[in-house]
């Protein structure tokens, strides 16, 4: 199996916002869905979803920093997190306390099954309203054939190497210690025939439709988990879950700062002028009168309360704020021109204050 730091492409000592990064880039560029029939690329996506469940949680990042793969021999097998993700040592600690404990016979853990993840482009539109959408992806599903146990006809022998307790046990002085059977991996039966359509292995890989109900207010990286919607497990053990993490599209007019929106509009120089109203659109699909003051300037900024996105799980809206560019005229007539310097003629230092200002500022650096 290969290294986890270099399946994500980092060093070792990455902080916790570069492997995240690392992770999702990786998972977008190799996912099944933009690779369709690449065997390469979905074993590629498998390894970085692997290498991400260990490495994002400290604790099992530590534990594999000091042991590496053995750390997790049981959780890895299904490509999921197991049940702790320590393997051996959780076997090791349960079996001598049910030793000193008077405990019996251990049950056999089956595997969780693996978590999947999904980047949905959702437009801003969606994102404001929310949407009902339906996502198309790969998994491993229980093979119906066999019901998940991997044999022909469900039929399962007893695992001759551990009798079918589904463990293994060595005494070192005086402790006694358990550990899973290698053989039937703790479930206490081999299969004696290999199912015919899993192949022994209780999963088949087929496509899904799941429905997503996206709410409104979800930004860009907001995931939602879907219980149980991840793959099958092993024979007993329950579905994995399916994280689908929003990825909101570029709009044209609006730029997203989380729950406020911004928007440029062009005004024309009389406008700034004279002053008017100009009408801005929202995201709710309804129009907005906006009034420019007379004497508006370059870049002015004007705030619409509530006209910004829905707080997620919250109550209420952000705000729009709407910044003005002048336009400067284009392509004057010889008319236009001899009224705009018969305009210009008439203006005092007092209708331009601050180009004034820098004037006198000028000529009192020119003469020092």
């Amino acid at each position: 199996m290969p290294d986890f730091y270099e399946v994500l492409g980092v060093e070792r000592n990455a902080d916790a916002q570069a492997i995240k990064s690392a992770y999702r880039r990786l998972a977008k560029e190799h996912h099944p869905d933009r690779n369709p029939g690449d065997s390469k690329a979905e074993q590629t996506f498998k390894d970085v979803n692997r290498a991400y469940e260990v490495l994002k949680d400290p604790e099992r990042r530590s534990a594999y920093d000091q042991m590496g793969h053995t750390a997790f021999e049981e959780g890895l097998q299904a490509g999921s997190a197991g049940a702790g993700g320590f393997g051996g040592f959780g076997d090791i600690f349960d079996s001598i306390f049910r030793d000193f404990m008077g405990g019996g016979r251990r049950t056999s853990r089956s595997a969780r099954g693996a978590d999947l993840q999904y980047a949905l482009a959702v437009t801003l539109e969606e994102a404001y309203h929310g949407a009902n959408k339906t996502i198309r992806f790969s998994a491993e599903e229980t093979c119906e054939r066999c019901g998940g146990s991997g044999a022909e006809g469900n039929r399962l022998a007893t695992c001759s190497t551990c009798n079918g307790t589904g463990e293994m046990s060595a005494r070192r002085g005086m402790m006694i210690f358990q550990q899973t059977c290698p053989t039937c991996r703790g479930r206490g039966q081999v299969i004696e025939v290999p199912c015919s359509a899993c192949h022994g292995g209780g999963r088949i890989r087929r496509s899904r439709s799941v429905d997503v109900k996206i709410p409104p207010g979800v930004d860009d990286g907001t995931r939602l988990r879907l219980t149980g919607k991840g793959e099958a497990g092993a024979p007993g053990g329950r579905a994995g879950d399916l994280y689908v993490f929003m990825e909101i599209e570029p709009h044209p007019l609006f730029e997203r700062d989380r729950e406020h929106l911004q928007m440029v509009v062009p005004i024309s120089f009389e406008t700034a002028v004279l002053g008017d109203e100009v009408v801005v659109p929202s995201l709710d699909g309804g129009r907005v009168k906006l009034a420019i003051p007379s004497g508006a300037q370059n870049g002015q900024k004007f705030r619409l309360r509530g006209k910004g996105m829905p707080r997620l799980q919250r109550s209420g809206h952000g705000d729009l704020y709407v910044q003005i560019s002048v336009e400067v005229p284009l392509k004057l007539t010889r008319k236009q021109k001899q009224a705009l310097e018969a305009f210009a003629n008439d203006m005092t230092d007092s209708n331009y204050p601050t180009i004034a200002k820098f004037r006198t500022a000028v000529r009192r650096s020119a003469g020092s």
